[in-house]
């Protein structure tokens, strides 16, 4: 009968009432899933379009394309961008993703994170900063590969995790210095075929940037085997002490 509600219409309504879509964050029930309730989205502090070119940070003075550390500083990143400020809802769906394993954050993460994928750096192949085979056979999965492949899924893109790996295991780098990080997670990767690598416009794709260490490490060795350019996309990233984004 036309206009008559089906029964599968009237099914789905049914679930939305007794089981509503919850906000990813902290668990607050939500109009749509996959989204962040008022309360998550109005406390993140996002990186707008400004900051400086090369690594996105917020500029405290106007009138400088890049910041000092970007002035004084090599990096073979020729781009990073993130979509907020690591804070308490970055924390939460971060964690729920890397330890709770609730995988499918990934997606909502990634729907964030595709608009980052600078449009001029095309054709571009998405890799995941790799685990080493220890954390991974711990954990599972590499939450960077799951965040990559919905990138990927998003906007048509490649990726191929294979082109660098992990060959050095690692302490977990949390609470240790900028040296101390770059000591730690020097010699840990590796391109097997540098063939494949040679004249390709690569996009790292990570979860969390705290000082840049173990992304700089990964793009070295990319750009030792002739990758035309390395961007960084990942979902947070600390921001320095004296930047604000407000």
């Amino acid at each position: 009968m036309t206009g008559a509600p089906s029964l599968t219409g009237i099914g789905m309504r049914l679930i939305d009432w007794l089981l509503p879509p919850r906000c990813p964050a902290c668990g607050e029930a939500v109009e749509q899933a996959d989204r962040l309730c008022v309360a998550c989205w109005t406390s993140v502090d996002l990186f707008g379009a400004g900051g400086c070119v090369r690594c996105g940070q917020p500029m405290p003075l106007a009138g400088s394309e890049y910041c000092g550390a970007c002035l004084t500083q090599k990096s073979a990143i020729d781009r990073s961008r993130a979509v907020m400020a690591y804070g308490p809802v970055a924390r939460s769906l971060v964690l729920k993703l890397k330890y709770g394993r609730k995988v499918a954050l990934a997606r909502v993460m990634a729907r964030f994170m595709a608009p980052l994928v600078d449009g001029e750096n095309r054709p571009a192949i998405l890799v995941p900063v790799p685990l080493h085979r220890r954390r991974l056979w711990s954990r599972g999965f590499n939450q960077s590969l799951l965040l990559a492949r919905a990138i990927a899924g998003r906007g048509e893109l490649q990726v191929e995790p294979a082109l660098v790996r992990r060959v050095k295991p690692t302490l977990p780098l949390k609470g240790m210095d900028a040296r101390r990080r770059r000591d730690m997670v020097r010699g840990a990767f590796k391109v097997p075929d540098r063939a494949a690598v040679a004249g390709r416009n690569l996009v790292l794709v990570d979860d969390v940037m705290t000082s840049g260490a173990t992304a700089e490490a990964c793009a070295r060795v990319l750009r030792r085997a002739g990758a035309a350019r390395i961007d960084l996309v990942c979902f947070a990233r600390v921001v320095r002490e004296g930047r604000d984004l407000r």
